[in-house]
């Protein structure tokens, strides 16, 4: 994401109103965060809304932007407006799989997370390949998570690291699923995994990224 950040803020240099660098750096801002790899969560929360919204200023009918954006208001707390900004996505390129793999995660925060897998798996059907498919895959393991599935949450957690290993957010989450369903050493070994791709990583990071997202609620609320 280093090498990424530099090689968009060469081409916003060379063009400082380049949408898709702008979308791109946003994206950026957004992993960090979101893959709890700062305790400066709100700063590139802030940081991705602002080349987000002047990318939609620039180019109004760009999907990614709107896709984007709406994954972001999720991220901080505002599911409802995520999700109404990734169907307007949707709206103007159906074939957009992260946008329905971004409004099937956010259904979960809305208390609605018997629907996420159905959207996960659109995107699936969209793009079988996609790079993303791993962190899909966990976004439907959380889902299950929250409906109190902990069997198969860690089903589709791991399914998800066994297409990306390299992915540390996935491999906190499995610790947390393999401990609801009382194993000992297992939850142990899944955060170590995570802990070698993200030596930083504290359960207060974590606990300051969700309490963006989800504040007040528990998981009982969640379930249906």
């Amino acid at each position: 994401m280093v090498q990424a950040r530099g090689f968009f803020e060469r081409a916003l240099k060379l063009d400082p109103d380049h949408v898709e660098a702008l979308v791109g750096i946003a994206s950026i801002d957004m992993s960090i965060a979101g893959f709890w790899l700062t305790d400066n969560i709100g700063e590139h929360f802030v940081a991705a809304e602002a080349a987000l919204v002047k990318a939609i200023s620039l180019a109004p009918h760009y999907p990614p932007a709107h896709a984007f954006l709406g994954c972001l208001q999720s991220c901080t707390n505002r599911a409802a407006q995520g999700i109404a900004e990734c169907e307007h996505a949707l709206a103007l390129n159906p074939n957009l799989a992260d946008a329905h793999a971004f409004i099937g995660v956010r259904k979960t925060f809305l208390g609605r997370a018997a629907e996420t897998e159905a959207d996960i798996n659109e995107a699936f059907r969209l793009s079988p390949r996609d790079e993303g498919a791993h962190r899909w895959m966990c976004w439907v393991g959380v889902s299950k998570f929250v409906l109190g599935a902990d069997d198969d949450a860690v089903v589709w957690l791991r399914r998800g690291l066994k297409a990306n290993p390299n992915y540390p957010v996935g491999h906190f989450q499995l610790a947390a699923a393999l401990a609801l369903i009382g194993k000992l050493d297992e939850p142990r070994a899944a955060a170590r995994e995570g802990l070698a791709l993200v030596p930083s990583f504290t359960v207060r990071r974590a606990a300051n990224r969700t309490a963006l997202r989800m504040i007040g609620m528990h998981r009982s609320e969640l379930m249906p």
